[in-house]
């Protein structure tokens, strides 16, 4: 295509934005990197002020995934290659999709390929229609996948074993996590409350505070910002919103 492919880089760790920049600097000339962001609610800021034509988008990150990100981009104009080095399920439902995906860590030749497939979509969308299919079966399948996800809890007697949607929120306690479940149940775990933000699912959870988790999704039930912004679970446990997250975090109440 003609001029330059205007692109960010949306990934939650610093030296993968670095590098991926760093790679696409030397390797895809054809590419402009034009601003790169730590997450969505970032991102979404830069695609509306920068309109760009490309988005590299890691898949797992914290608070809300690169799934989600797209799923509240509904009028969307930007190809995406997606970059994931996690979520097997999730990398084979983009596989079947045919959408560009580069696996870290990111091999030049994957990546050269995938920007030439995108500069051949971008190249088509001018002169069609932009089309959603895929991604939304994508978003689809994932959305089904996650919704029967279970999680193993390392406990004294051995290991628990429980739906994701049964977990309302994670408090962490120095090493240990404590996690709440319908029906008064709990279990005390230990593992660190970081593991558990890693492993559970960013469309799903949501990380208020550098103590707690909470399931967004299917347990918030209120938000009060007379009380000190906090979260109001489904029972009726209120979870501190950091001043940090508290913007990411109404990024995602509006798009509910």
């Amino acid at each position: 295509m003609s001029g330059k492919i205007n692109a960010i880089i949306v990934d939650d760790e610093p030296f993968a934005r670095e590098n991926l920049a760093m790679m696409v600097n030397d390797f895809c000339p054809e590419v402009r990197i034009l601003d790169m962001a730590s997450g969505a609610a970032e991102a979404r800021r830069m695609v509306e002020e920068l309109n760009p034509d490309l988005v590299f988008l890691d898949i797992m990150m914290p608070g809300e995934d690169g799934f989600s990100f797209l799923q509240h981009i509904p009028d969307r104009t930007f190809q995406v290659i997606f970059t994931t080095a996690h979520n097997e399920f999730a990398l084979r439902a983009i596989k079947q999709s045919a959408i560009d995906y580069i696996e870290k860590p990111i091999n030049i030749d994957d990546l050269q390929h995938a920007v030439s497939k995108a500069a051949r979509q971008i190249e088509l969308s001018k002169k069609a229609p932009f089309n959603e299919d895929k991604i939304g079966k994508i978003l689809a399948e994932i959305a089904l996948n996650n919704s029967v996800e279970k999680t193993s809890i390392p406990t004294r007697d051995g290991m628990a074993i429980v739906k994701n949607s049964e977990i309302i929120h994670l408090e962490a306690s120095e090493s240990y996590t404590t996690i709440y479940l319908t029906g008064n149940r709990k279990y005390l775990s230990s593992k660190t409350i970081k593991v558990y933000e890693d492993k559970l699912d960013g469309n799903m959870f949501f990380r208020t505070h550098k103590s707690h988790i909470i399931n967004i999704s299917h347990h918030l039930k209120e938000f009060r910002r007379a009380e000190g912004n906090v979260a109001i679970m489904s029972n009726d446990v209120e979870i501190p919103i950091s001043r940090r997250k508290l913007p990411s975090f109404l990024d995602r109440l509006a798009a509910m």
